[in-house]
């Protein structure tokens, strides 16, 4: 088992930039049982005005099989249902619709 870490960057619609922080104040058992299940750790979710910014940690050995147990579950793609509509899509790279992954050039334990 191999810890990374991921930090990600987002934009939320103005409209909708409440709706987020609520749903976050409130989120459902089961997308947190589908976080901890997927092997993601100390996940936090920052925003400032209509930018979002993640923080997770990666503790499994397959990080792509379980990321594809993520996107299976029906919970969260019932919750992704509610979250996604929230965001302009923030497509720096093709591959990153809602949100960009960053690369991490420091860490100090």
């Amino acid at each position: 088992m191999r810890r990374q870490v991921f930090g990600q960057i987002g934009k939320l619609k103005p409209d909708k930039i409440q709706e987020y922080i609520e749903l976050h104040a409130n989120t459902w058992p089961g997308v947190l049982e589908t976080i901890h299940k997927c092997n993601l750790r100390n996940y936090s979710i920052f925003i400032q005005g209509d930018s979002v910014f993640s923080y997770y940690e990666y503790i499994g050995d397959d990080y792509d099989k379980d990321m594809a147990l993520m996107e299976e579950d029906s919970i969260t793609q019932e919750w992704w249902k509610h979250t996604r509509p929230c965001f302009i899509k923030y497509a720096i790279t093709p591959d990153s619709e809602f949100y960009h992954d960053m690369q991490q050039i420091f860490y100090y334990e």
